[in-house]
């Protein structure tokens, strides 16, 4: 058994290595790389729970970030249970092969209550007050207040939003190492975010990109330095590609505009009624599941999407069977975005409407993934001085809205999601074992398989 660790830089891909990334490419000229066939959807949870079981959404049930729980007619995004992931998972297969085998997963998703053996995974805390505190969840349980007086509080606020930065990979890397220092697991799994803000925010054709991969490069760098020092086989990879778009797709608008919506009205705002909608987008980057609660109106849902500009296809049963999305936790039917476009939540027609988390970053309220959270509101007169007497209110204890995100969707200029048109914009994998890596073309349901030959081939 080896020594393994799998960097998970986001958002990598062979067209964003070069210059920017010299300690990048510089080791991937030394080992192999090899461009991976992404699983549809290719958004974070679903990359991960098809990396570390070896199987497709159709078998593990992570269908997209979130979805339609039908039982209890909410959506929701985030979920952090290991036990939403319905197939055996890498690291139970790895102990079953050497009992001795130990897993650390940093920051990787589905990370609560999962059998890994030491994790780390952000969780804030929210008292009755209405605020929101940084935090983390670790096992073992001690592990928080180790890391935390060692590194500091986790910048949660540096993790997603507006004020994302470096400094939180930074400090998943430094925890990453202290895992390792701490307990020496034979795998370890960081999770790197880091591109995926600015590549959402500004397209990867912007220059201030470059900034950012120097600034990934640089944690890569001295992960790499860190592992190789133990002799460690070291994977890189990446879950999807980020292209750039240019158009938001208002689905729940047209589905509404049609009737299909509901709403219930809460002190002058719209809350999405799902449970009451005849039909329902829910809306995760370039891909949509459509719950039709109306059985006799799907194949009016259908045609309306279909001709729906923005729109490139609409699966039905079969087209969700060949992409591996035939599952209970999936619309009955499943958007898939033109190239150039993504899809929004919004779902009210009248921005006065709007409910009031809109405006905030609340990625579990929100009935769909909202990349508008990345933005200041670029309307607003004075936000510093805005946000500081927000942040004055919240050190008092006082409850507070920080109502500072823009309802623009066109500020977006990169997305994912779809199967990207070319191989050199989607996700990657490199390995220093290259006798290991044997195509130059992975498919995404092959790298469970590819990190276990990490750990036990010779």
């Amino acid at each position: 058994m080896r020594k393994t660790v799998v960097l998970n830089v986001v958002g990598l891909s062979p067209g964003l290595l070069g210059p920017h990334t010299p300690l990048l490419s510089a080791w991937a000229r030394k080992g192999k790389l090899a461009t991976i066939d992404a699983v549809t959807p290719a958004v974070t949870c679903t990359a991960q729970a098809t990396y570390f079981t070896g199987v497709y959404p159709d078998a593990h049930g992570i269908v997209a970030n979130g979805w339609y729980f039908a039982g209890e007619c909410e959506v929701k995004f985030w979920r952090q249970s290991n036990k939403l992931v319905t197939a055996p998972k890498l690291w139970d297969r790895a102990r079953a092969i050497d009992p001795t085998f130990t897993c650390a997963n940093c920051f990787g998703w589905y990370n609560m209550y999962s059998s890994v053996d030491y994790s780390v995974t952000p969780r804030p805390m929210y008292p009755a007050d209405g605020r929101k505190l940084p935090d983390i969840y670790t096992h073992p349980t001690t592990l928080r207040n180790d890391l935390q007086a060692r590194l500091g509080t986790f910048p949660l606020f540096n993790f997603w939003g507006p004020a994302t930065s470096i400094k939180s990979s930074r400090w998943i890397a430094d925890s990453a190492k202290f895992v390792d220092q701490s307990y020496n697991p034979t795998l370890s799994l960081v999770y790197l975010p880091h591109l995926d803000y600015n590549l959402q925010r500004l397209g990867p054709d912007d220059p201030a990109i470059a900034k950012d991969l120097a600034g990934v490069d640089a944690v890569c760098g001295d992960l790499l330095a860190h592992f190789q020092a133990q002799g460690a086989r070291i994977v890189v990879l990446s879950e999807y590609g980020i292209t750039a778009v240019s158009r938001p797709i208002h689905l729940n608008r047209v589905l509404r505009e049609r009737g299909l919506i509901a709403v219930r009205e809460e002190l002058g705002r719209e809350l999405l009624d799902a449970g009451a909608s005849a039909a329902f987008a829910v809306a995760d980057h370039q891909i949509a599941h459509i719950y039709v609660n109306d059985p006799s109106r799907i194949d009016e849902v259908r045609v309306l999407l279909e001709n729906t500009p923005g729109v490139e296809r609409v699966l039905g049963p079969d087209g969700k069977k060949k992409l591996h999305l035939d599952h209970a936790r999936s619309g009955d039917l499943i958007a898939i975005a033109d190239p150039d476009a993504w899809f929004t939540y919004y779902y009210w027609l009248d921005d006065t409407r709007a409910p009031d988390f809109a405006r905030t970053v609340d990625i579990h309220r929100k009935p769909g993934y909202d990349p508008v959270e990345l933005f200041l509101d670029p309307t607003l007169r004075m936000p510093k001085a805005k946000i500081g007497l927000k942040l004055a209110k919240k050190m008092l204890g006082f409850r507070y809205l920080m109502d500072v995100i823009p309802l623009d969707a066109t500020l977006v200029k990169g997305s994912h999601g779809r199967p990207t048109d070319s191989a050199a914009d989607g996700p990657l994998v490199i390995t220093n074992a290259p006798d290991l890596l044997g195509s130059d073309s992975i498919p995404a349901g092959d790298v469970c398989g590819l990190i276990l030959d990490h750990l036990f081939r010779n």
